[in-house]
């Protein structure tokens, strides 16, 4: 079984790795003449931008639990 500071000490580094701001690099100009034809700007529903962040969360503390909380039958 691992311990509360085994835990914390595992936790505390993804805090500070999703609490970090990323670095935003400059953006392509928008209206340029060759990107005209190629790819279109999609905006997608904030709820479908919720759904999918939720979703990974989820899955991101699903893996925590199994690597580090969940306890075998053998023991």
């Amino acid at each position: 079984m691992f311990s509360k500071k085994m835990l914390w000490g595992s936790l505390i580094p993804l805090a500070l790795l999703t609490g970090t701001p990323s670095i935003t690099l400059a953006e392509m100009p928008a209206h340029s003449s060759e990107q005209n034809g190629q790819f279109n700007h999609i905006e997608q529903p904030l709820g479908l931008k919720f759904g999918v962040a939720i979703g990974g969360l989820a899955l991101i503390g699903l893996e925590l639990w199994w690597f580090l909380l969940y306890k075998s039958s053998d023991s």
